[in-house]
């Protein structure tokens, strides 16, 4: 399972933070302290998932922001550590606990699941690749396009798994997805562009 060095799973340490009732908002920056050195691959996953689920819509362009942030840490190999602007974004606290329990029944069905195995797929220097692969995600996540969040969500989601948890098949599925997603979001794009040429040609 994703633990910290106390043994607590990640969902654990979600779930007690979001039952916390002194805390009228939650902010990146608790999550950063809640998490301690996991905080980049937990907070990645955490960014990422959102958008693998319903959500209403512009949700991918403000989970977008920290994550590519994020990623680009992970490519780099450095401590989580986020601007203040994006750090100090916060959401309520009821908000935060709704979406928790979103996520919850999926994090608790993967940690059940995950465990250490073909481990060099979740350390450098493939480690700093998967970070490069899911900022590239993260920048495609961001951008409104029809049905272009849902697949780089899954892709970054299963990848910072597999690193937290140091699962290297899981980090392979995150892989096989990316490859997945980057054709539908092309096939997306051609389309609109190919739609939008036809119309103005059309009109004018």
């Amino acid at each position: 399972m994703t633990q910290d060095p106390s043994g607590r799973a990640l969902s654990t340490i979600l779930w007690e933070l979001s039952a916390e009732t002194q805390r009228k908002r939650i902010s990146i920056h608790d999550l950063l302290v809640a998490l301690g050195d996991r905080a980049t691959g937990a907070l990645i996953f955490i960014f990422a998932f959102p958008n693998v689920l319903p959500t209403s819509p512009g949700t991918s362009a403000i989970l977008g922001t920290p994550l590519i942030f994020l990623a680009a840490q992970l490519m780099l190999g450095r401590a989580p550590w986020l601007p203040a602007f994006v750090a100090n974004r916060s959401m309520s606290s009821s908000d935060f606990s709704s979406l928790v329990k979103r996520i919850l029944p999926w994090l608790q069905r993967a940690e059940k699941l995950l465990r250490p195995r073909f481990t060099g797929l979740a350390l450098p220097p493939m480690k700093h690749f998967i970070g490069l692969l899911s900022l590239l995600l993260s920048l495609l996540l961001v951008l409104p396009i029809p049905l272009g969040n849902v697949l780089p969500a899954l892709a970054i989601s299963l990848m910072a798994l597999g690193v937290l948890e140091r699962d290297g098949v899981w980090v392979m599925s995150g892989l096989a997805v990316s490859v997945g997603a980057v054709f539908v979001v092309y096939g997306v794009v051609f389309a609109l562009v190919k739609a939008a040429l036809y119309f103005f040609t059309q009109v004018w």
